[in-house]
């Protein structure tokens, strides 16, 4: 199912909350989408684009010994991204996602593989996603849909 952005940015905006995102494997494309949607700006203060692994240090605010014992695609590093978001970006919810679009693999991760982190109050969810495609743009579109439909479920 792909969903629209719009009422999730609605709904945000109507409870007065913000959005971040840290992205890694999609480049931007989750922001890209939340920023189509008119009003945007109500909800969504900006994205760490840290596709190199020094810049999840610099930017997101990662530890690097967590990168360095977890594997900067792990459930680990997907977590600390969304709360980077949130902390860097002082807002309510953020997105973090990093994984190996491919074509090949990257320190032994497979293309398709992907973790996902979705930061709000009180809590933080995540999700293993394999998209079995092999086509990197497929891939990268997969999680962006993915990112979008967890965050739906988990603002409501």
């Amino acid at each position: 199912m792909t969903m629209s952005p719009n009422d999730l940015i609605e709904r945000l905006a109507q409870r007065g909350q913000t959005l971040a995102t840290c992205e890694s494997i999609t480049g931007g494309l989750i922001a890209g989408a939340l920023t189509e949607v008119p009003g945007a700006s109500k909800v969504f203060r900006g994205a760490l684009i840290t596709y190199a692994t020094d810049l999840k240090v610099s930017l997101g605010g990662l530890d690097p010994e967590l990168i360095g014992e977890h594997g900067v695609v792990s459930e680990a590093v997907a977590r600390a991204m969304a709360e980077g978001a949130c902390w860097v970006c002082g807002t309510d919810w953020g997105i973090g996602v990093t994984g190996v679009a491919g074509p090949g693999a990257s320190d032994g991760v497979e293309p398709g593989t992907a973790w996902l982190a979705i930061a709000g109050p009180g809590e933080v969810t995540t999700s293993f996603l394999l998209e079995e495609t092999g086509e990197r743009t497929a891939i990268r579109q997969a999680v962006v849909a993915r990112a979008l439909e967890e965050l739906d479920q988990a603002s409501r």
